[in-house]
């Protein structure tokens, strides 16, 4: 099972030192990808509510994912650079498909895009982007980057986008563009995943549930025609850890560091290939030293889980 882990890029620990820093200490200790997310704003009044209740403090200070990950491409040389995720839909397809692609040039094929639709209407009105059609938008845009990937001159006519016959001599190193990681959650978007995707990402699914969602999303990519086995399983964790082990009506990835390492078992046992952990949330998380001695203690609890050397 692959680890990967954030980088500090929200609330009141992000910056440039403790982002560096991080990004250092992952490459070094034999990590496998530093991710970052996307939040632009945090509503006083939202007009959609958080899925898991109230929104975090630290979204309401949050660094742009592509340019922080442009920011630790040169200090790092082997780690892969994710996103987790970036919200397709507020972008317009040949900018968005220009500067992922040069994050994959000069960070030479690094790259893993991560997308999802978000859930929050406000951030689609800021972003300038109709809040409905959202999954038929999200589709034809995922259609559009990839047809600007791999032809040249490229041109493409949709309902919602349209590019004029045009030389966008850009290309990403790895081909035939990097791997598309997406957040999916209700039976429609499982299936787009099976179809579309190169791996499911899911975050805030009970681990329990995993394997049989996944068997969703592997059976559209068989009716599509693709090899189930080609997709990936990238699971993303928001660990809290606390002293003392909680009840049993705890949630997935919250308690005491036995049962954090046996959810991190657990997740393994599901059937995954990738493990990404995200501390930010933790309230234990004040600075940026608390922030890395969360992530040495969760990479530590997640490789003996995995079997490997901690």
């Amino acid at each position: 099972m692959r680890l990967g882990v954030f980088l500090p890029q929200m609330g009141p620990v992000a910056g440039p030192e403790a982002i560096s820093r991080v990004a250092r200490w992952a490459e070094e200790a034999g990590l496998d990808g530093i991710w970052v997310t996307e939040r632009t704003l945090v509503p006083l009044e939202p007009q959609t509510p958080y899925p898991a209740g109230e929104l975090p403090d630290i979204y309401r200070r949050s660094l742009d994912p592509i340019e922080t990950l442009a920011f630790v491409a040169p200090q790092t040389s082997r780690i892969r650079l994710g996103t987790s995720i970036l919200n397709l839909n507020w972008y317009r397809p040949v900018l968005l498909a220009r500067r992922l692609a040069t994050l994959d040039l000069l960070s030479n094929g690094r790259l893993t895009v991560g997308l999802g639709q978000g859930w929050s209407k406000d951030e689609y009105d800021v972003a300038g982007t109709p809040w409905t059609d959202r999954g038929r938008r999200f589709e034809e845009a995922l259609e559009a980057l990839k047809t600007i990937w791999a032809t040249n001159p490229v041109e493409f006519a949709g309902d919602f986008y349209e590019i004029p016959a045009s030389y966008v001599e850009l290309e990403p190193v790895q081909k035939p563009h990097p791997p598309i990681y997406m957040a999916a959650y209700t039976p429609a978007a499982l299936e787009r995943t099976g179809r579309l995707a190169d791996a499911w990402h899911p975050v805030g699914v009970p681990i329990a549930n995993v394997p049989e969602m996944f068997e969703v999303v592997k059976a559209a990519a068989e009716r599509a025609g693709r090899d189930p086995a080609s997709l990936s399983l990238s699971v993303r964790a928001n660990p809290s850890v606390t002293e003392a082990p909680l009840g049993d009506d705890r949630w997935d990835f919250t308690g005491s560091p036995d049962q954090l390492a046996s959810d991190f078992a657990r997740t393994r046992e599901a059937g995954a290939d990738e493990l990404v952990i995200d501390p930010s949330a933790d309230p234990g998380v004040r600075t940026a030293d608390d922030f890395l001695e969360r992530l040495e203690l969760f990479a530590r609890l997640a490789r003996e889980a995995a079997g490997a050397p901690a």
